[in-house]
């Protein structure tokens, strides 16, 4: 089984525009839990825009399900926060301050010496750890060499293309994935992933272990609910 993961950034957004708690981002991830996904996904930002550091360490406290906290440790706070908080992962992204969302994997080649030091020093802590890439072999490898658990494929390009070429818009990460298979790196993915084109990707990829999906997601519990629509992005894996 394919785990799903749910971001809940969007909720948190659509409670500070207001202020006050409402929505709340507590319950709406212990309901998101409740209703069958595997995970709660928060990605941190140190403007708190939307998921602050509190509520990070609120979810730790509370959730039976995983916490992923994605984020970029070039970012002190944010390292300290991983560490106080121990999720079961962390998920390194490569965004700037400021960024509305990531746009880009890391370069596993370049800033090899970097992602060493920051997995070694998550790893002592019992976290998993995952690396935002793009699809191209030699990050894949990259990853490798520095002793990262999992690898998160970035697939904006794949949900760009899919309604015009499906079988093109998968092919690089069929051969991401199957670098990471031969090299044992376990796969997550996500960005862009929502109900019409998650079945194919699921199906595609081997070994896929998780799926991280936010806007798409809070998006669609406008339309169809929140228990609904996560037995649907549920459903949609099973395909």
């Amino acid at each position: 089984m394919i785990a799903l993961s749910v971001n809940i950034n969007k909720i948190a957004t659509l409670r500070n525009a207001r202020g006050g708690n409402v929505p709340n981002v507590l319950e709406n991830a212990k309901n998101i839990e409740m209703f069958g996904a595997h995970g709660i996904t928060v990605h941190p930002r140190p403007d708190e825009r939307h998921i602050t550091y509190n509520d990070v360490r609120v979810l730790k406290e509370n959730l039976n399900v995983e916490l992923n906290i994605e984020g970029n440790p070039k970012e002190k706070s944010f390292v300290e926060l991983v560490l106080e908080t121990k999720p079961s992962q962390v998920t390194l992204v490569p965004d700037e301050i400021g960024q509305l969302t990531s746009n880009h994997g890391w370069d596993t080649i370049k800033e090899k010496d970097f992602l060493s030091e920051m997995i070694q020093l998550f790893s002592s802590y019992n976290i998993r750890t995952s690396i935002f890439i793009d699809p191209v072999e030699k990050y894949v490898e990259g990853a490798q060499k520095i002793g990262t658990d999992r690898i998160e494929l970035y697939t904006e390009n794949y949900a760009e293309l899919y309604f015009k070429d499906p079988a093109n818009s998968i092919d690089p990460f069929i051969k991401a994935a199957k670098r990471a298979n031969e090299l044992g790196l376990e796969i997550n993915a996500g960005h862009d992933l929502n109900l019409e084109n998650l079945s194919f990707f699921a199906a595609k990829i081997p070994n896929l272990k998780e799926v991280s999906i936010g806007h798409a997601l809070i998006a669609d519990a406008l339309n169809y609910g929140m228990e609904n629509t996560v037995n649907l992005y549920l459903r949609a894996l099973r395909k």
